[in-house]
């Protein structure tokens, strides 16, 4: 039997996880609400997919059915994508298996029939290495591992009926305004620090993306305290993680919840008027000046090499 489940709540994040255990000689079974996605999963890799039946749109509400799943089929580990529905699942099964949990972890390795993790701890400033000897519910979040597409590849989808915890229904669901495109995908992005005086001046920053074809992003600050961007833009430890080709600091000044959100871009570029702002310590390319004179300049030499 497979010796590893993954959850997520999207294809492109169950794909990932698939990813991530895929080769590790165990096997992979994917777990999933959606009769397409059950579909779709086998092409990623996955060995088999349960397709769970149920009548709560609440997916939380489905733990302890999953663990009791878990429990019959014994495999090694479950690994759940880090999004709020998921980080619940994951503690709730956990909590009802009496098992191990270790959250948000970093890397993921698979040897001598243990499981390796390691994790940021103390807002980044140091890396937590732990060995999973046992069974171990592990939380993992968006990006961490690139899905990969397996031509020809099908899975046997077992479908099966299970009970919600009906004691937390739905009584109503409000979208949060987000931009379309997806931060934590995208291939450039460009993030807006507090270093801008008013919300108008964002507009420089946005010509830069759109001239680049980036995405753009923002420091906690903008959405929390300023509210300029919707809850979904910033970028950090408890915000997206990114991983682009090449990422570009406006006015962010670094702080390392920050930096743990961009360290594994390819190419970091940052612009900022101080010249000791942690963010040229994690940057590989560093501008010091006034980003008003700067973007503008930029932006136009960029469209002129395009042209």
């Amino acid at each position: 039997m497979p010796g590893i489940f993954v959850y997520a709540d999207t294809v492109e994040a169950c794909a990932s996880l698939i990813s991530a255990a895929y080769g590790s000689a165990r096997g992979v079974c994917a777990l999933t609400f959606d009769e397409k996605r059950a579909d779709e999963l086998g092409g990623y890799g996955a060995d088999k997919v349960f397709l769970l039946k149920g009548d709560n749109p609440m997916q939380e509400s489905y733990a302890k059915a999953i663990a009791a799943l878990l429990a019959k089929e014994g495999p090694e580990v479950f690994l759940v994508g880090s999004s709020t529905t998921g980080r619940e699942i994951a503690a709730k099964v956990a909590m009802y298996l009496d098992c191990g949990l270790v959250g948000d972890i970093s890397s993921l390795a698979f040897e001598g029939g243990k499981t390796i993790t390691t994790r940021y701890i103390y807002g980044g400033a140091a890396i937590q290495t732990e060995v999973l000897d046992g069974y171990a519910v592990v939380t993992v979040p968006k990006g961490k591992f690139e899905a990969r597409k397996y031509e020809g590849k099908t899975s046997d989808v077992i479908t099966l009926k299970v009970e919600s915890d009906n004691r937390v229904t739905l009584k109503e669901t409000i979208p949060l305004e987000k931009d379309s495109k997806d931060l934590g995908a995208a291939n450039i992005v460009v993030c807006i620090g507090m270093g801008f005086d008013k919300k108008e001046d964002m507009k420089i920053a946005e010509d830069l993306g759109r001239v680049l074809g980036a995405t753009i992003g923002c420091t906690r600050g903008i959405v929390e305290e300023r509210h300029w961007l919707p809850a979904g833009s910033y970028i950090g430890i408890s915000g997206t993680t990114v991983k682009p080709s090449m990422y570009i600091s406006l006015g962010v000044s670094g702080q390392i919840q920050h930096v743990v959100g961009i360290r594994d871009s390819k190419i970091i570029v940052a612009v900022n008027s101080n010249a000791n702002a942690p963010i040229f310590m994690a940057a590989d390319y560093g501008i010091v000046g006034d980003m008003y004179e700067i973007i503008p300049l930029l932006t136009e030499a960029i469209r002129d090499v395009k042209v």
